[in-house]
């Protein structure tokens, strides 16, 4: 199986539906130990990416991504926005001019974002950040296309581990971020980020399916 900008545009339009959806339930997630924006802020973004990609021209995958990245660089505030972003412009890299995408190009398009979050965040596992789910996440997909699993069995076992990741931020004391200064009071809190990550992962695996 391979995807091409349509599967892309679901995707994407998906997340703006997806989001709105879950805007008090990641705020409500942030009050507790940061800004309470976080909702808000993806909201709008994907708001905006969706309407960007419904007009978008062409069949470059990773100009679409790398489209995204700069659209949710412009509209998303706080930490999400510069994360979000690059994540999506070096997964847009990572594929710059395929029209198709293939279990291999997702794995390198995951893993361009996810070391783009990382060195831009400069958070590590167990910080009590998106990145507790991305990690896992990345790791499960490239475990299961090593086993030889599928393109959707891939995503799906990537989404699964982001849900976990996600899960297990909740008796982490955050390290990172405007929760590391409530310190021992982060724990007992999922992290706002780690849960939207899960949401864009289950997603791309559902519009794979």
């Amino acid at each position: 199986m391979q995807l091409t900008v349509s599967h892309f545009s679901d995707w994407l339009v998906s997340l703006s539906k997806i989001y709105a959806e879950q805007k008090e339930y990641l705020t409500e997630l942030d009050a507790a130990i940061g800004d309470a924006d976080h909702g808000i802020n993806m909201a709008r973004g994907f708001g905006k990416v969706a309407e960007k990609v419904t007009a978008f021209k062409g069949d470059d995958v990773g100009g679409m991504l790398k489209d995204t990245g700069m659209t949710l660089l412009a509209t998303v505030g706080g930490a999400s926005g510069p994360l979000y972003g690059t994540f999506f412009t070096k997964a847009g890299v990572a594929v710059s001019g395929k029209n198709e995408i293939d279990a291999e190009a997702m794995l390198a398009m995951l893993e361009a974002g996810k070391k783009g979050v990382i060195q831009r965040g400069r958070a590590a596992l167990e910080d009590k950040t998106m990145v507790d789910a991305l990690e896992p996440a990345v790791k499960a997909y490239t475990d299961a296309l090593a086993g030889g699993a599928s393109l959707p069995e891939c995503l799906t076992a990537c989404a699964d581990a982001a849900k976990a990741g996600m899960q297990s931020t909740v008796p982490l004391q955050a390290k990172k971020g405007r929760a590391s200064y409530l310190g021992e009071r982060s724990i007992g809190h999922q992290d706002p980020g780690a849960t939207s990550v899960h949401f864009l992962l289950q997603s791309l695996a559902d519009v794979c399916r």
